[in-house]
């Protein structure tokens, strides 16, 4: 049989035993695996939009509900001049995207062997982490704009403009990438959909413990405390800075520097959960 030599970013046909030609399949690049993986998890979620509701509904559910709650009660002890609903968008967006991502289809993906049979063709393997990240970026950012249009009807104005409204965007879908790292290294440690559901748990104190519903002004005890050391509580600052301040670099800076020091965690944790799944494969 005669072997023909193929450049590796290019297919050339081959002659098989009966004399027919067959094609040499040849790796793509990094980037067509990446944009295979994105594509089908977006289909997924056209497909899927059960999935996707319930976060919109928390988040919106959570804003209206805790502004009708809240509001009188914050601004007898707040300073004059603060808008609660602005105040209190941040952690409407927040509840909405924290959480969401592709982890529970990876799982069924494994569950089903898909996953492995991925595995034996010449995809990298990064791009089967990196295109569902992607997916769950698009998701996000509309999500988070969903929710801001919420905020608009209550009344909510950007004082940066449309340039701090793409900056508020950009600094939320940070956030969900930075917090979908979690569930993504348990489905791959696990391949378990129910440790991928009590993944969310995780954002309890991230949320709670933090000024997502109080000014830090008002907080007293080890609560004020406590709310230094989160970074959710930077995250929220810098996205109220946006929405009610306008451009405060030392505010802006901390969120996104609290931000990417969570992103860097999760997305260790997730590459070392995917070299385990690949390795046992």
């Amino acid at each position: 049989m005669t072997t023909a030599m193929t450049n590796p970013m290019t297919t050339r046909p081959s002659p098989d035993d009966s004399g027919r030609v067959r094609t040499l399949a040849q790796p793509a690049g990094f980037g067509q695996d990446v944009t295979s993986v994105a594509a089908r998890a977006l289909r997924q979620i056209l497909r899927d939009p059960e999935a996707v509701i319930p976060s919109l509904f928390v988040g919106v559910f959570f804003y209206a509900v805790q502004v009708g709650v809240l509001q009188d009660l914050v601004m007898a002890s707040s300073p004059a001049g603060l808008d609660f609903k602005a105040f209190l968008l941040p952690m409407g967006i927040v509840f909405a995207i924290t959480g969401v991502s592709r982890a529970a289809a990876l799982v069924t993906d494994i569950q089903s062997g898909y996953f492995d049979r991925l595995l034996v063709t010449p995809i990298r393997r990064t791009a089967l982490l990196l295109g569902l990240m992607i997916a769950d970026l698009v998701l996000v950012l509309v999500l988070a704009s969903l929710v801001s249009v919420a905020g608009l009807l209550f009344g909510v104005r950007f004082v940066t403009g449309p340039l701090g409204f793409i900056s508020f965007l950009a600094l939320c879908a940070l956030w969900g990438l930075a917090f979908a790292g979690f569930p993504y290294a348990v489905a791959l440690r696990t391949g378990n959909p129910a440790a991928v559901n009590a993944s969310f748990l995780l954002f309890m104190p991230f949320a709670f413990l933090s000024t997502a519903f109080v000014p830090r002004d008002a907080m007293t005890g080890w609560m004020a405390e406590i709310v230094q050391y989160n970074p959710v509580t930077y995250l929220l600052e810098a996205l109220r800075a946006l929405l009610m301040v306008g451009w405060d670099g030392p505010v802006l800076a901390q969120g996104i520097g609290a931000v990417g020091a969570v992103f860097v965690v999760t997305l260790t944790l997730s590459a070392l959960a995917l070299r385990g799944r690949v390795s046992r494969a």
